[in-house]
């Protein structure tokens, strides 16, 4: 029977630190608080935290591996640690950062989901066909075509879809003006459909300045809202993959490059700080293209 481990003082220390001055959520004190205690309790001849090398860490990744945990768990573990350390050594005056010298394991990358042009063609069809509720208002067909087309049509993020104001969209120059993440702000080009989706919701609605989508009680719709819309054509599509908006945010960015759009274009329009977190849409491009060649090489 193994001997139960001493409270462990610094501990919880740093956890009132993270709680009252840095203001962390209770869902982060939590993983703070169960990856040091797994830590502790899942190596062998813990004593104390300065006793530790970087090798006692090395090992423990180690063992984690080898019982096949997701790497994203080990990256989260090891960031509580990390910000364990780090607060050692500057609010208790360690000298040495042990874990300074463990390299983690890369984070995995998922490929992101994408419709192909026909499923997104038949799910943006759908608001126009489908008969309509009876406790919404007269315009809401028109209001989710334009909602689903916009999002197609343009790539931009849901938060920035439910902030669009009538004044952002330029009839002249077809383009609806963004603000993204950081405030940064940026114009993107909308496509013929999505304009005339526009037009059309905004004629039978009433809608001639403030807030471009509305609810029924004639308010700024909720992100929660649009995300109930593109679930509910969803649904009614029948399709096998679920769509949400980030996955017509995918499916927009890969579109282009399949199409011969350029990267660092495809940046822009999606907003991206940093091109390496757009170039995850150039491993579904280089598959479809790999898809293609297989299928017409006759030697492939």
């Amino acid at each position: 029977m193994s001997t139960p481990l001493p409270p462990d003082a610094l501990g919880e220390a740093f956890l009132q630190f993270m709680e009252v001055e840095r203001r962390s959520s209770p869902r982060t004190l939590e993983n703070y608080a169960h990856a040091l205690k797994t830590f502790r309790e899942g190596h062998k001849n813990f004593t104390t935290w300065e006793a530790l090398t970087a090798d006692d860490f090395r090992l423990y990744l180690f063992g984690q591996m080898k019982r096949e945990m997701s790497r994203a768990t080990i990256r989260l573990h090891f960031s509580a640690l990390r910000s364990f350390f780090k607060w050692l050594t500057r609010r208790q005056g360690w000298t040495q950062n042990p874990l300074l010298d463990v390299q983690l394991p890369k984070q995995e990358k998922k490929l992101p989901v994408v419709l192909t042009l026909t499923q997104i063609t038949d799910m943006l069809d759908l608001p126009m066909k489908l008969e309509k509720e009876r406790a919404a208002p007269v315009w809401a067909g028109e209001r989710d075509a334009a909602i689903l087309e916009l999002f197609y049509s343009t790539g931009m993020r849901l938060s920035e879809l439910a902030s669009v104001n009538v004044e952002d969209v330029d009839s002249y120059s077809d383009t609806v003006r963004v603000i993204g993440k950081g405030r940064k702000e940026r114009l993107l080009p909308i496509g013929t459909p999505a304009m005339e989706a526009i037009q059309r919701y905004r004629v039978k609605a009433g809608v001639h300045h403030g807030p471009l989508f509305l609810s029924k009680l004639r308010k700024r719709i909720t992100n929660q809202a649009i995300a109930d819309v593109v679930d509910k054509y969803w649904k009614k599509s029948g399709l096998p993959i679920h769509v949400t908006p980030h996955k017509l945010r995918h499916s927009f960015a890969t579109h282009l490059l399949n199409n011969g759009a350029d990267l660092r274009s495809v940046q822009e329009l999606l907003g991206h700080a940093s091109l390496s977190t757009t170039q995850i849409y150039t491993h579904v491009s280089t598959q479809r293209m790999k898809e293609v060649y297989d299928a017409s090489h006759p030697r492939a």
